[in-house]
């Protein structure tokens, strides 16, 4: 197995052990996709140059794919009025043959306890550009209802399936970081197994000094840190991540420490 292959390999692996953000319909009645990985190889052509959004969706179609009496009908569907697109479904799927409308989520949260007044809404993008509130309302009043648009539901009729006879489901993954002081965090409705890191400012990091730190790129976000990386010294990381801060970039650092064990951590740059 050539690099090129180990490291795609390690990426749907990484997404595969990222758990569901909630389990059944926990969040707004919204119903998770629950299906175990039978094939545990990814040996499917990606495009290494899609953003990481597009790369996952093709990880949960290869998935669906190599699942025993599961497979895709259709796959990023434009949905046009006037032949202008006005929304996209990312994927139909049969399951026992049962028709499935299936959108697909991947995201990094970092919990904020000055925002809201739930946990829900005290997850937000390591930019502070994007909230779990707002996706999950995105999803809700946009995305799912589309399917029963007039184009949607014309659509599902050029293809033989009727709207009373399809579900929809989210599979809907998430990365979650929590404050470098706390120790813990209880979450009620969020799954826990999702956290899987911390954040950290530019004047926390300083507790690292003696460690060492690796910067992935976006893609390899979603690996579980491992040893055999290109380890950089706190005054290389600081001049690494100099840039990033200054623009408004939260980047991503895997830390080891001088016992060896390796954690993930964003280093943001709005507290």
């Amino acid at each position: 197995m050539d690099f090129k292959t180990k490291i795609i390999q390690k990426r749907y692996d990484g997404f595969l052990n990222t758990p569901s953000l909630w389990k059944g319909n926990g969040i707004l009645e919204l119903l998770q996709l629950d299906i175990p990985a039978e094939s545990k190889q990814f040996n499917a052509t990606i495009d290494e140059h899609q953003r990481l959004g597009k790369y996952i969706e093709h990880f949960v179609f290869f998935q669906l794919n190599t699942t025993k009496a599961t497979k895709c009908i259709a796959e990023n569907i434009q949905i046009k009025r006037h032949k202008v697109t006005i929304g996209e479904l990312d994927c139909l799927f049969e399951k026992d043959n049962k028709p499935f409308h299936l959108e697909i989520v991947y995201k990094f949260y970092l919990y904020d306890e000055t925002l809201g007044k739930n946990e829900i809404e005290r997850f937000i993008g390591p930019n502070r550009k994007d909230t779990l509130v707002e996706k999950l309302n995105k999803l809700k009043n946009k995305q799912l209802p589309l399917l029963y648009s007039k184009e949607g539901l014309a659509y599902l009729d050029s293809i033989g399936i009727h709207y009373s006879n399809i579900k929809q489901l989210l599979c809907f993954k998430a990365q979650l970081f929590i404050p470098f002081s706390f120790k813990k965090i209880n979450l009620e409705t969020i799954n826990e197994d999702c956290i899987v890191g911390f954040y950290v400012t530019k004047k926390e990091l300083m507790n690292f000094e003696t460690s060492k730190f690796y910067v992935p790129s976006k893609k390899d976000w979603l690996l579980q840190p491992y040893e055999k990386v290109s380890w950089v010294s706190y005054s290389q990381i600081l001049n690494r991540t100099n840039e990033d801060l200054k623009k408004n970039f939260a980047p991503l650092l895997w830390i080891k420490s001088p016992k060896g064990t390796i954690d993930k951590c964003f280093l943001i740059w709005w507290s």
